[in-house]
């Protein structure tokens, strides 16, 4: 089944899926309108739950006017349909943005005082919770503890993006950015249909870099590349639907925060290094999608460097950056190596070797237990959505992942990192918290 992100998702017996948009009353209410929008625009069938607290945010004729559909917040709006049962049971999957400290704990402790908990009680779909609140609300330990309990019964809860809260407060608690909850939704939708369990990734600490670094040459220009960061990030929400917790390493990529995925942003390779370094401590799995610059120069100017009168160029001496893919593979499995490292290589072949010879070759080199090879001859790949590569593993397997979208190759990375990965330690929580940094 396709994972595209611009693709819909697979119609059920014909049908167009059907999304249930919960909205609980937090002042992030408004936001849910343009979750709400890409979902109707993208084929879905939206029928928009608030809660009365929600009603008093944003109106019930703007769910109604943007979903097609009559909106109710209680049971007893035509009541002789039972929709506290209807809804949740016809559902494919069920979404809720916000999801207020208040709705959490109502849902973990299975109450049904509104349509909206109804719903929950009632749906045999994926569930996907986007919570937004204070920090302090947030990190309080009922919610914590709430939070686990929904995570052991295979809710996805997403972990709230940091930034601007209500007033002038700062901090953990986030509504994660509308189109990056799209994105997971449409995941999740796609993945529901396939045999694998939709939460495979649940309790494990995966780390994927992103995008292409910068080298400065001096205050205004720098030594880079093409790299987009679009693998990087599909990688990293294709983990976040799997129930990973996820740390992406981003390098000068300008793309939304992933929902529910720690972002580190860096510059340069030395920058990159310092951050997958840190980050891969205690993860399960290491996903090198990004495109470090081989080399830097040996000496930064501090001031714009001039043209010379006779039109000559001024020599750059170059250094060659560490090599972060090998540093971590050729360490010994445990606290600092993770279980499985996943390379990329980007080849154009040459008048001696293919693609895959070349490929094979790296593969042995650095070390890794993967290695995502794709050929970029002609400049393919860079900043466009689809992408098809060769998976090589270093026991000798090739899978050949066909031409499609960026997101459908992310999951085939991770379908071969699960079946690599040994069992998720007993200590670990079910969902995606995140570890301190």
């Amino acid at each position: 089944m396709s994972t595209s992100t611009t693709d819909e998702a697979a119609p059920h017996d014909g049908e167009r899926p059907r999304v249930v948009l919960g909205v609980a009353g937090g002042i992030a209410a408004y936001k849910a309108c343009e979750l709400l929008r890409r979902l109707t625009e993208s084929g879905h069938d939206v029928t928009v739950v608030p809660t009365a607290a929600a009603l008093e945010f944003v109106g019930a004729p703007t769910w109604s006017a943007l979903s097609g559909k009559p909106v109710a917040s209680d049971v007893w709006t035509s009541v002789h349909e039972v929709p506290h049962v209807r809804i949740g049971k016809s559902a494919d999957l069920v979404v809720v943005a916000p999801a207020t400290a208040d709705l959490l704990a109502r849902a973990a402790h299975g109450l049904a005082d509104d349509l909206l908990t109804n719903t929950l009680l009632t749906a045999r779909c994926p569930v996907v919770l986007a919570p937004a609140m204070h920090t302090e609300m947030w990190e309080h330990p009922a919610t914590v503890a709430n939070v686990a309990t929904l995570r052991s019964r295979g809710v996805l809860v997403l972990e709230p993006a940091e930034g601007r809260l209500t007033g002038a407060d700062t901090g953990k608690g986030r509504l994660p950015d509308p189109g990056e909850i799209f994105e997971t939704c449409v995941q999740v939708l796609a993945r529901s249909g396939d045999a694998a369990p939709a939460q495979d990734l649940a309790g494990r600490r995966v780390v994927v870099s992103a995008g292409g670094t910068r080298e400065p040459l001096d205050p205004v220009r720098f030594l880079g590349n093409r790299s987009s960061g679009l693998q990087g990030w599909a990688l990293a929400r294709a983990a976040v639907a799997r129930g990973a917790s996820v740390t992406l390493v981003a390098a000068n990529a300008t793309l939304p925060d992933p929902a529910g995925a720690r972002v580190v942003r860096v510059e340069t390779t030395a920058q990159l290094r310092e951050a997958v370094l840190a980050a891969a401590e205690g993860a399960d799995a290491l996903v090198m999608a990004a495109a470090p610059a081989d080399f830097r120069p040996t000496e930064v100017s501090t001031a714009k460097i001039k043209k010379a009168d006779d039109g000559a160029a001024p020599p750059i001496a170059l250094v060659q950056n560490p090599d972060i893919l090998r540093e971590v593979a050729a360490r010994p499995v445990g606290p600092t190596r993770p279980g499985v490292v996943v390379g990329f290589a980007a080849e154009t072949g040459d008048a001696h070797a293919g693609v895959l010879d070349l490929a094979r070759a790296k593969l042995t080199r650095k070390g890794c237990d993967l290695l995502v090879v794709n050929d970029v001859s002609g400049g393919a790949v860079f900043g466009s959505p689809d992408n098809d590569a060769v998976v090589l593993a270093a026991d000798g397997a090739a899978v050949e992942v066909g031409h499609g979208s960026k997101a459908h190759l992310a999951h085939a990375v991770w379908d071969q990192v699960a079946l690599r990965l040994g069992p998720v330690p007993p200590d670990r929580p079910p969902g995606p918290g995140q570890p301190p940094g």
